[in-house]
């Protein structure tokens, strides 16, 4: 279980850096798969990766991705 867990670690820091190489910062700056240059097998792990409550990578209705980051002041 551990090499699975550490597989979809590595694919959702890949996943991430992409998004955030794009600026995709927020809901208003995110991104189409497309866009982020997700190559196809990114694409398909963003149904595991994005949307969850506490998933780093969050997925808007029109299916832009982005990356959840929260700033404290």
């Amino acid at each position: 279980m551990e090499a699975s867990s550490g597989s979809i670690y590595a694919m959702q820091q890949r996943i991430i850096a992409k998004l955030l190489a794009s600026d995709a910062t927020s809901r208003k700056k995110a991104v189409t798969a497309q866009e982020a240059h997700l190559d196809m097998q990114e694409q398909n792990w963003l149904y595991y990766v994005a949307g969850g409550l506490n998933s780093k990578v969050k997925k808007t209705r029109d299916k832009r991705y982005y990356v959840a980051t929260y700033h404290r002041k």
